[in-house]
């Protein structure tokens, strides 16, 4: 039997708090709950199962408003299952409060996020509420403008265009992001040393233009994973880390973060690799599977996607994700995406050095990183080579430094390069 997760709940009886998880399905997600099984997953069944179906259905519409879409199903086992679809008209209170699911527990929500669900259920976004600042000047956004788009200069009707004003006049949050000064949070730059207590450089950046967060971000990319290599008479600029790739990942953070909660988005710089921290999880509607294999399509800023996607910043069908992968398609090192509950996290490794790696070496590279190590002839069996071409590849590796050879004779084991 399946464990209590976020979309799955057990109650040995009906109590009324089961209300909370009928309120957190509604608001954020479809559940289950199912009536006649123990915390410790143990069926005990229910009596009288006709009038337990009576009374859940009673006991949900006259304590949730507005009623959810529910569906109460009777099992074999005597086990009453309560399906709650997440609704359309949120927020869905059980005694004037709204709650969501905490792992497997569920919790009243903030005030933020009441004020979130308030906003959903008016199908409306943060963005497109009326800014509270109207004396807003827009120098560094028609500067933008003007050298990426090619206009004469920044009129009202493009602000229209550009669903930053209504018809009123009235500039929206998103306008006010886009502004030269703002009362809102930004991004955190901190470049470490050899450890997390050796700070070499700090950086925040707030109540400022995204555009500008955007620009003096990538300047300071530029500065410690950028230089030139003078070769003869020719100059090669080289990346450490490839720009497309912190452009999207960059980009992106600023387009699908939480711009309601006073927290920066965070770039800690390694010497090793990037991580890149933004305030806010999935949309309700996006799986991490989906997020993960790049199919988010859906911006929970859309003005600003939208806008990034004009000025080339963004791809907007939502292939960030491709985007960064494509940039280490032919590296060893790969990126790294977690999504947490209150943030998601974009980890980018430095190039590797070695980049002169065959398809075959590349194929013997991969093959290591599934276990600590291997034998030579484990390794001609997975790939099925030679012995005399594993040998040549493990060779032609560890002479390289990327791979180690440890042990002696038959003893002989080989893994990835560790310093």
């Amino acid at each position: 039997m399946d464990r209590e997760t976020r979309n799955l709940e057990y109650k040995e009886e009906i109590a009324k708090s089961f209300l909370k998880t009928v309120s957190a399905y509604a608001n954020y997600g479809t559940g289950k709950i199912i009536f006649g099984i123990t915390d410790d997953k143990n069926v005990v069944g229910l009596k009288d199962l006709e009038e337990k179906c009576l009374d859940i259905e009673n006991t949900i519409n006259g304590n949730i408003s507005p009623i959810p879409d529910y569906r109460i199903t009777l099992n074999d086992d005597n086990t009453i299952e309560l399906i709650v679809n997440e609704g359309l008209y949120k927020p869905y209170l059980y005694r004037n409060r709204a709650y969501k699911r905490n792992d497997s527990s569920s919790v009243e929500v903030d005030r933020v996020e009441f004020n979130r669900l308030v906003l959903e259920g008016m199908n409306q976004t943060f963005e497109e509420q009326i800014s509270s600042k109207q004396d807003l000047t827009f120098d560094v956004l028609e500067k933008t403008l003007i050298k990426e788009l090619k206009i004469e200069k920044l009129t009202v009707d493009i602000l229209k265009t550009l669903d930053l004003v209504n018809t009123k006049g009235q500039y929206n949050n998103a306008a006010a992001l886009l502004a030269d000064t703002n009362q809102f949070s930004g991004i955190d730059i901190v470049k470490f040393g050899k450890t997390i207590s050796e700070i070499r450089d700090r950086r925040t950046i707030e109540k400022t233009s995204i555009l500008t967060q955007f620009n003096e971000a990538i300047n300071m990319y530029r500065q410690y994973y950028q230089y030139e290599k003078i070769d003869g008479t020719l100059r090669e600029k080289v990346e450490l880390i490839p720009e497309k790739a912190f452009r999207e990942a960059l980009a992106n953070s600023i387009v699908h973060r939480l711009w309601d909660i006073e927290a920066n988005t965070k770039i800690s710089m390694y010497d090793d690799h990037i991580e890149i921290s933004s305030p806010g999880t999935l949309l309700p509607s996006i799986s991490v599977d989906e997020y993960l294999n790049g199919q988010v399509s859906i911006f929970r800023n859309p003005i600003i996607g939208n806008l990034f996607f004009r000025l080339n910043y963004i791809e907007k069908f939502g292939t960030g994700i491709r985007r960064i992968n494509e940039a280490y398609v032919n590296d060893i090192v790969k990126p790294k995406f977690q999504v947490y509950e209150n943030s998601i996290s974009v980890t980018l490794p430095v190039f590797n050095l070695h980049s002169n790696i065959s398809e075959e070496e590349l194929k013997v590279i991969e093959c290591l990183s599934r276990s600590s190590s291997f034998s030579r002839s484990q390794i001609d069996d997975i790939l099925g080579f030679t012995k005399d071409k594993t040998v040549r590849i493990l060779n032609s590796l560890v002479e390289r430094n990327i791979i180690d050879k440890v042990g002696k004779g038959r003893e002989t084991r080989y893994k990835l390069h560790s310093e």
